[in-house]
């Protein structure tokens, strides 16, 4: 098994000290300065830079797909060529010599403008004959209704795709032009593809012997080519199947890297010993099995069982629990903590927010009920205590907290981040159980696991949940180092939920119809949600404030302010909805005021809670039916399934109004009609992956911003991740490859990743 060392430890194989070479020195700094802005820093980011596309010697462009103000190189025909203000006869004509001429891909036409002195313009209009072929590069324009390039670089190709003529002021242009296999690398401010081109030209001249990091037989098991081969083969191929091969390589690469570390991660958990948790009956379980007022579903009952039995091993469990929203999940997790704490051990939970922890809390003391009440009078037997554990205890409760944890009498503790401080110290963690596992990072997880081994104990087993429902590629992508289990079932008694897209714009009256169906269902006994997509509408005011807003990244261009809690709560309570007992939270709030907020409306006493996400995961209030989503074109369709679980979770029937100014067949209307056709959590993650690719599914947020991933699509390449999986299994598991040098560079690149990147999960 490799052995992560620092990445800049002396020992790195030469492979990865050549790839890792500052590209100033191979192109100059101004050079590598540019190259920056395309996330490249290094020879082996150069290398690993694929080509947006290829221009062969005997296919045309499209010239249909040309944008306004986008650099474009492109390969064409010439149909038409004309000289504007040529002198005749010796006399001049006053105006500019101009030579106009039109291109075709048989299909489109574009128009191409020189200008220049009148040599030069039949300089160029001998090259330009009606019939020539050429590579055309410049920024594309607007004039007369009409795309055009002004004045741009050309060379003339023959029929075997040599350079015969042209005017190409980059002298790179010509070199590389007569390719077989013309590369088109994307652009960044001045750096044009032909700069791109020709320094890769210089990249591959500097590893044209570099030592592949992959031994023989795992390229053998993998069946790709060797990295030197491949980088030739992308950059400067002879034909579509040596770019092909060099690609699928590269693409590998990617997949395998990642793989290989989780791979790594799996062995190494269970080279840990853990110290076995086996059920024992009679206790605390057994106890609270006993006052469950409804049965187990078949999944909770299946999954509990390998729960059981994975922890009563010595190694430590690596578990992924996902499931629909209400499928049960807390209760599966709450079961598996009481056996560690009948085993003699400590559980914790992790929590993202204050809120969804002290909801939390309050949940497990309620379903616990006097089994919860160890230490005090009338505490049932075989009872434990559960504490909460936050950043904003007061001084007195967090050192009551800190030492019932340290001395083992709570067996139960729910906190946020504030459980990885160093000040925490458990008796005996036997569990780590973490929710909502997209909130947090790969090595927070392992932060407390670290914690609880500390001094030679062993290490917990670990239980992570999340909500929201991951596709299988994403899974082995992102929680590769975990075994995964679903509950898809949901328990009996779940009412249903009907979902509604109001567009505000076109339909103004139903706004005010869904603050009358708010009245009508509490005036029915039951309570109401508004979801706002951000506090205040003086946020922007306010520099380095704490948010809980949206956390999305949606933000449509034409759609006007989003509405805010602060503004709406005040335009409710004294308008559609005066005289109900109306209350607002999010994020901002003193915690004391937002557990306090959060208890009236749980109990009944607050009929409409206004508020942002924060209520958005682990808030339990079965008398809500009635969610009014403002703005909802700018929450993601995970976000948005997530909040619309917060309604109908009692026996009575809920809807869900999503209000939007997004425009029919726009990618934004398209997420809320999704979201409205369906409440299978697994069909839309499908449809939410289709939609924004990838996105940064692999990092902090649902944004749709650009993965970190260059070259692997999970949604498209299931197939190569599940190769690279299985040969990094191999791996792992052959003794001779254990501690191959670069494998184990491979494994430190990623690590040294991990923190900062795509599999930060902050």
């Amino acid at each position: 098994m490799p052995e992560v060392r620092p990445a800049d430890a002396a020992w790195r194989t030469p492979t990865f000290r050549q790839l890792d070479a500052r590209l100033d020195t191979l192109v100059g700094g101004r050079t590598a300065t540019q190259l920056e802005g395309l996330r490249v820093r290094t020879v082996g980011d150069l290398l690993h830079l694929v080509p947006r596309r290829y221009l062969a010697g005997t296919e045309l462009s499209d010239l249909s797909v040309l944008q306004p103000d986008e650099d474009v190189a492109v390969l064409a025909e010439v149909r038409t060529v004309r000289a504007h203000n040529l002198p005749t006869g010796g006399q001049r004509t006053g105006r500019k010599a101009r030579l106009e001429v039109v291109v075709t891909d048989r299909r489109g036409f574009l128009t191409l403008t020189f200008f220049g002195a009148p040599h030069l313009i039949r300089y160029w209009q001998n090259d330009l004959q009606p019939g020539a072929r050429g590579l055309f590069a410049g920024k594309v324009r607007v004039f007369n209704n009409a795309l055009q390039l002004s004045h741009p670089d050309f060379v003339i190709l023959g029929e075997d795709g040599s350079v015969i003529g042209g005017a190409a002021r980059n002298e790179d242009m010509a070199s590389i032009a007569g390719s077989s296999f013309v590369p088109i690398y994307p652009q960044t401010g001045k750096l044009r593809t032909w700069t791109i081109g020709s320094c890769v030209t210089l990249a591959l001249g500097a590893v044209d012997r570099l030592p592949d990091p992959l031994p023989p037989s795992v390229r053998e098991a993998a069946e790709v080519t060797d990295l030197v081969a491949a980088f030739q083969g992308v950059h400067q191929p002879q034909g579509r199947e040596e770019q092909q091969r060099g690609l699928e390589r590269l693409r590998f690469d990617e997949a395998f890297a990642l793989q290989l570390t989780m791979a790594r991660r799996r062995a190494d958990a269970a080279a840990h010993g853990a110290t076995p948790r086996a059920r024992r009956p009679g206790g605390l379980l057994d106890a609270f099995d006993a006052r469950l007022p409804f049965e187990l579903t078949a999944g909770q009952r299946e999954v509990g069982d390998l729960l059981f039995d994975e922890i009563a091993r010595t190694a430590p469990m690596q578990r992924l629990l996902q499931g629909e929203v209400g499928s049960g999940k807390t209760l599966v997790a709450l079961r598996a903590m009481l056996a560690v704490v009948d085993a003699g051990g400590q559980a914790a939970l992790l929590a993202p927010t204050e809120v969804l922890a002290t909801q939390h809390r309050h949940t497990i003391a309620r379903m616990l009920g006097d089994l919860a009440d160890a230490g005090t009078l009338g505490a049932a037997d075989h009872s434990t205590e559960v504490v909460l554990l936050t950043g904003s205890l007061g001084a007195t409760r967090r050192r009551e907290a800190l030492a019932r944890v340290a001395s083992g009498a709570a067996g139960l503790v729910v906190g946020t981040h504030a459980l990885l401080s160093e000040d925490v110290a458990f008796a005996d963690l036997g569990l780590v159980v973490v929710d909502e596992q997209h909130r947090f990072g790969v090595e927070q997880r392992a932060a407390l696991g670290a914690k609880a081994a500390a001094g030679g104990r062993a290490r917990p087993h670990v239980l992570v949940m999340t909500a929201t429902p991951i596709p299988r590629s994403v899974a082995m992508t992102v929680f590769g180092d975990l075994e995964t289990s679903t509950l898809r079932e949901l328990p009996a008694g779940r009412a249903d939920v009907s979902t509604v897209v109001v567009d505000v714009r076109r339909q103004p009256a139903w706004v005010d119809r869904a603050w009358h169906r708010v009245r009508e269902e509490v005036a029915a006994g039951h309570q109401a949600y508004v979801v706002c997509a951000r506090i205040s509408s003086t946020a922007k005011d306010r520099p380095g404030a704490p948010s809980d807003s949206d956390g999305t990244g949606f933000e449509p261009e034409d759609a006007p302010p989003a509405v805010a809690v602060e503004d709406l709560y005040a335009e409710l309570s004294a308008g559609p909805l005066a005289g109900i007992a109306v209350e607002m939270l999010h994020g901002q709030l003193p915690v004391e005021e937002k557990d306090a907020v959060m208890a009236r409306f749980a109990a009944g006493e607050t009929a409409v809670l206004v508020a942002t996400t924060v209520i958005e995961v682990g808030v339990d209030v079965p008398n809500a039916t009635v969610m009014v989503i403002c703005d909802g074109d700018r929450f993601g369709i995970s976000q948005l399934h997530q909040l619309r679980g917060r309604i109908g979770r009692g026996g009575h029937a809920g809807v869900c109004l999503l209000l939007t100014t997004a425009t029919p067949g726009t990618p934004a209307r398209e997420r809320l009609d999704a979201v409205a056709s369906t409440r299978d959590g697994f069909a839309l993650a499908e449809v939410d992956l289709e939609q924004r690719r990838e996105g940064d599914v692999l990092g902090s947020s649902q944004s749709g911003r650009r993965s970190s991933l260059r070259l692997l699509r999970v949604l498209d390449d299931a197939d190569l991740i599940e190769r690279a999986r299985d040969v990094a299994a191999l791996c792992v598991a052959d003794p001779g490859l254990a501690d191959d040098p670069g494998l184990a560079d491979i494994v430190t690149d990623v690590e040294r990743r991990a923190a900062g990147d795509w599999l930060e999960r902050t």
